[in-house]
């Protein structure tokens, strides 16, 4: 909601780098006053890397598809995020599918192609956009979820055991300077008002700075798949906040296959898991 807000007036690109300049503003005081200065010098390519793909391009993406369709609809292809993470596992760290958890990735991947079916056939949405616009801002959340997954291997792989601190703080500095140059060629003409600020504010602050600790905290101690399962209530706040206060509609078509995406993911990241119970010897 809040990137939807901020990208109206900011445009995609400029609201994705004020997002992660305010988020390593906030971040580094606290690193400095906790003397992780020394390491983040000597780790300083690979969590600078890792803050492009887990936050400069996914946010720059986000943004844009937000310009084009609902933001219920673009946190609903966000709960895709765990798919290619354990896709990425599998093929990067050689992270063991199971039988239930290839299972998952089809019906996930299922979901997604019925969601994206419907919006190409459909024709124009409620905002005016065009089938092609909506499949160019569906291909963009997809493609940030493909960096999420990424990002969180590449974090399992070259970034375990940092503090998660020096990990959350670096990456948004990365991702600031990645997107310095860009978000000021594409700067907005006029000055956007105070209620783009704020929503940029509260992204910066608690919908990075804060999350981006837990969650590199999670990435170390649970695994990149299963804490990329965090995406699984996103949809619903997401769809909650875009009904009440942004007078966005839900259709029975996206909240169906919101359900089969997510039980693809939960089966996926082996959340869920099909098989016989255990029973105890005979002689039990």
């Amino acid at each position: 909601m809040f990137m939807d807000l901020a990208a109206a007036e900011f445009g995609a690109v400029p609201t994705a780098a004020v997002r992660v300049s305010i988020a390593a503003l906030f971040l580094l005081p606290l690193l400095l006053k906790r003397g992780l200065g020394p390491q983040l010098r000597l780790h300083w390519k690979p969590v600078f890397l890792v803050g492009l793909l887990n936050s400069g391009i996914p946010f720059a993406l986000y943004c844009f598809a937000l310009l084009t369709i609902s933001t219920g609809l673009s946190a609903i292809l966000n709960a895709t995020a765990p798919l290619f993470g354990a896709a990425v596992a599998w093929l990067w760290l050689k992270d063991r599918l199971s039988a239930s958890r290839t299972l998952g990735l089809l019906i996930g991947l299922s979901g997604v192609a019925l969601l994206v079916w419907n919006k190409a056939d459909g024709g124009p949405n409620p905002a005016g956009a065009s089938s092609r616009a909506n499949l160019l801002a569906i291909g963009a959340c997809l493609l940030a979820c493909l960096c999420y997954g990424t990002a969180a291997s590449f974090t399992k792989r070259y970034l375990t055991g940092l503090p998660p601190l020096l990990t959350a703080a670096g990456s948004q500095l990365g991702a600031a300077l990645g997107l310095a140059l860009p978000a000021l060629w594409l700067w907005p003409a006029h000055m956007p008002g105070i209620r783009s600020w704020l929503s940029l504010l509260a992204l910066g602050v608690l919908c990075t700075g804060l999350a981006y600790i837990l969650f590199f905290r999670l990435i170390e101690h649970a695994g990149p798949a299963r804490a990329l399962a965090v995406t699984f209530v996103v949809p619903v706040f997401a769809v909650l906040y875009g009904v009440a206060f942004l007078g966005e509609i839900v259709t029975p078509w996206m909240a169906l296959c919101a359900a089969v995406i997510v039980c693809g993911t939960a089966l996926s990241t082996g959340l869920l898991k099909l098989g016989r119970r255990n029973r105890l010897p005979a002689s039990h």
